[in-house]
């Protein structure tokens, strides 16, 4: 059952991705004619800002990746640390939080879309519903560190409970690092009575989102399955 639940959770994290990514991927907004310019035009290049976010995303990667290999071999009844590993029941709450930054990952996308298509309200909508989604996210987060508290699973002798803290801890910094800029770009575009030049920014926010979200249920899914 815990294998299972594991493997639902990456094809859902993968399917979701690849969704996301396709969408982000075909601009229908884009005329054929600015294709065909963008074409004849020759080689671009990248913006420094997006090359620097997918290198930034390349680091958390890796970083995870390292947490997840710690977090398996730590299972191990034989680790040298010789302290036992108890698995304890996830916070139900924890669903709660994974729709919600489910919610403000759809809500960015939605604000993406409306700053293509010039439509304002759109875009201050989606930004506003975005932001409240990963903040309600951190306030969950929080209570569901307080349900493992009350639950008295708050033992450092107990490596679960230990990894447990660790990994929602450091998704909940990086989401607070999107937050800070997401909160720059927002008050900015509020500011403004029409679609302003911000294309930019709200397409990486997006694509953190949608990458912390995966990141996410690549997590859920393991924490739920030990």
């Amino acid at each position: 059952m815990q294998l299972s639940t594991l493997v639902i959770a990456l094809l859902t994290a993968v399917l979701v991705w690849t969704l996301l990514i396709r969408r982000l991927s075909a601009k229908p907004w884009i005329q054929a004619g600015a294709i065909d310019a963008a074409h004849n035009a020759g080689p671009t290049t990248l913006p420094a800002a997006k090359i620097g976010l997918w290198i930034f995303l390349g680091v958390i990667t890796s970083l995870f990746a390292l947490f997840f290999t710690a977090y398996m071999m730590r299972m191990d009844p034989h680790h040298a640390a010789g302290v036992t590993w108890v698995p304890f029941d996830k916070p139900a709450f924890l669903w709660v939080n994974t729709l919600l930054l489910i919610l403000g990952s759809l809500s960015m996308q939605w604000a993406r879309t409306g700053e293509s298509q010039g439509r304002i309200n759109t875009l201050k909508t989606g930004l506003t519903a975005s932001g409240f989604c990963i903040i309600g996210f951190l306030v969950g987060q929080i209570v569901a560190w307080n349900q493992v508290r009350e639950a008295e699973f708050f033992a450092l002798t107990n490596p679960a409970v230990g990894f447990f803290y660790l990994l929602t801890a450091v998704h909940g910094l990086h989401i607070l690092g999107g937050l800070w800029v997401w909160a720059g770009a927002t008050l900015r575009i509020w500011r403004a009575d029409k679609v302003i030049s911000a294309s930019l920014t709200v397409e990486l926010c997006t694509v953190y989102w949608h990458y912390l979200l995966l990141v996410w249920l690549i997590l859920f899914g393991l924490l739920l399955s030990t």
